[in-house]
């Protein structure tokens, strides 16, 4: 992905020099937030307060590598918010609000929970901020598969679908959703609610076919394989399970992200109407 030249988004907050965890003190007002958070969405913030009750750690310097990743993520975000800041108003109606992205190393808090490394990229709707442990790159490649930097950038395009969704007013009416059925069918949702973010990311990835090299295409559609339900719990020695899945398959996940890619319509992204998946 052709990057030179392009501009670093200012939506970072980097928390990678004090261990990522941000363990700065609650107020009572913070407090009552976070509790009511808690409450109404039910998530266990008992981390977070933990968290935010102990000494903030010693601050580190940041390896080559890690300062490049910081970089090639700060202007991937860029290429968002120039994207959907477009296709908002053509589309939508009404303008684009991006989300920031938080990086963190290791261990980190949110208002949608702990998180660390392990646990791999995530949205959380409550704070409208994406979390990113930069060292995940070396996981989707090495571990999972999924090489070169055009996978790694579909990854931060995914989690800002989520932010996409949640602008659109998709992302709360499924979670509230979820809330009262089984969890077989809140599984059923949730892989629709992924489906989509992937087609969304295709969509974005039409809109800076521009910055694409040769065999960028193939890096994203190899990383949506690489990360699907079936194929990750094949790679754990079990049988898939579809009743469990929370993502979709390998062929859903990258036949999707293809639509929006051929597409490069939000419309064509409707995974709750869709009669195939």
């Amino acid at each position: 992905m052709r990057l030179r030249g392009v501009r670093g988004s200012r939506n970072i907050e980097d928390l990678r020099r004090t261990g990522g965890g941000g363990r700065a003190g609650i107020g009572g007002v913070g407090l009552l937030v976070v509790l009511a958070i808690g409450y109404f969405a039910g998530i266990d913030v008992t981390p977070l307060l933990q968290q935010a009750t102990q000494p903030a750690p010693a601050s580190r310097e940041l390896s080559a590598e890690e300062e490049r990743a910081a970089e090639f993520t700060s202007r991937v975000l860029a290429t968002t918010e120039t994207v959907w800041s477009d296709i908002f108003p053509a589309q939508v109606g009404r303008p684009y609000e991006p989300p920031v992205l938080v990086l963190y190393s290791g261990v980190t808090a949110s208002p949608c929970g702990n998180a660390s490394g392990a646990t791999g990229p995530f949205y959380c709707p409550a704070d409208e901020k994406a979390y990113l442990d930069t060292a995940f790159f070396a996981t989707l490649s090495r571990q999972l598969g999924a090489r070169g930097d055009f996978a790694a950038a579909y990854v931060i395009a995914h989690e800002v679908a989520h932010h996409v969704q949640n602008e659109l007013g998709i992302l709360g009416q499924v979670n509230e959703r979820r809330q009262v059925v089984g969890e077989t069918q809140a599984n059923a949702l949730t892989v629709r609610l992924e489906l989509q973010a992937d087609c969304l990311s295709g969509v974005w990835a039409r809109s800076v076919d521009g910055l694409l090299e040769p065999g960028d295409l193939e890096e994203a559609l190899n990383a949506a394989r690489m990360i699907g339900d079936d194929h990750l719990q094949e790679r754990a020695g079990r049988v898939p399970q579809p009743h469990t899945f929370t993502h979709g398959t390998s062929e859903q996940r990258s036949r999707w992200f293809a639509t929006g890619f051929q597409s490069g319509d939000i419309r064509s992204c409707d995974t709750f109407r869709a009669q195939r998946l």
